[in-house]
């Protein structure tokens, strides 16, 4: 991968954040000795000064998801469905946290990747606030730096192509796209407002994907890139993208009643999000959380969130 990516990609990774921040990811490190090797803090925190009451948002990536954890079926629940999401606190903060291991990581960073997830969110900035060793810390900038080539890739056969777009433009379809393959709260104008947040750091990284692009297409050999994709080849992508990606999301949020801590609650806080609605749990729905989740989810169809 040419340097100029991975430099962009390690620099911003490397960038300073809030004290506590790095603290809280260093203790979740501790929380698996034996699989930890990288921990990702992402998401909106990364703007905000004051971090208290807010809810952190990190990936800890692990070496492979039985080192991770103590129960099989958690294990088994990670490689089927990932990532698993579970609930953290430390030193007056509280987060969530999404598990990976390396070889996910990277696959669901890459053009091959079934869903949007991963690439959509770290195609965003980023950092890197913990790694077990340089090779872990190598690893994850190497995964990172593929998730805007990837998205990038993705979205050119989707602009007009009667008229010339700059590469802001070009980000901003491209964040579209992957929020219409999830179940996003965020307002409307959001994917806009992520690149017109700073346009300097999109212009940089997009030229360098993009050269990244070019570079693979101009000496791979025949056939090592098969990724060019025609105009109605993208729409057939996103097309599957987007169904796998909502009905994904679906499955997360049931999965998440057994791994997350008050997961039935969590559920509920999601769907009152996406749908628009008011929903209060029942006591039953707490003692019995898959019954109460299945239960649950035709909201998210009744509320448009689903189509």
């Amino acid at each position: 991968m040419p340097d100029r990516l991975r430099s962009l990609v390690a620099q911003e990774l490397a960038m300073s954040v809030d004290s506590r921040a790095a603290a809280m990811a260093g203790a979740l490190a501790a929380r698996y000795p034996d699989a930890a090797r990288a921990v990702l803090f992402y998401g909106s925190c990364l703007r905000e000064e004051n971090l208290d009451g807010l809810m952190l948002d990190f990936y800890l990536i692990v070496s492979d998801y039985r080192a991770a954890y103590g129960k099989k079926w958690l294990a088994t629940a990670n490689r089927l469905i990932p990532p698993n999401v579970f609930p953290f606190e430390h030193g007056g903060l509280i987060a969530k946290y999404a598990v990976l291991s390396e070889a996910d990581f990277a696959r669901l960073c890459g053009v091959e990747a079934d869903n949007v997830s991963v690439w959509a969110r770290f195609a965003q900035p980023s950092r890197l606030l913990w790694a077990a060793d340089d090779p872990a810390r190598q690893g994850a900038i190497a995964a990172i730096a593929s998730a805007a080539p990837t998205l990038l890739e993705l979205t050119m056969p989707m602009m007009p192509s009667s008229t010339a777009h700059s590469v802001l433009e070009l980000w901003k379809t491209g964040f579209t796209l992957t929020y219409n393959a999830e179940l996003r709260a965020e307002r409307k104008g959001r994917s806009f407002s992520i690149v017109d947040g700073d346009p300097d750091r999109y212009e940089r990284f997009g030229a360098a994907a993009l050269g990244e692009i070019a570079r693979l297409r101009g000496v791979g050999a025949k056939g090592e890139v098969p990724h060019a994709l025609s105009p109605d080849q993208a729409a057939r992508r996103w097309r599957q993208l987007q169904r796998r990606g909502k009905w994904l999301s679906v499955v997360r949020l049931a999965k998440a009643s057994f791994t997350y801590a008050g997961g039935i609650d969590y559920l509920a806080w999601k769907i009152n999000r996406h749908a628009g609605t008011s929903i209060e749990i029942k006591p039953w729905q707490r003692r019995r959380p898959l019954i109460g989740a299945l239960t649950l989810l035709p909201r998210l169809f009744r509320g448009g969130a689903i189509r």
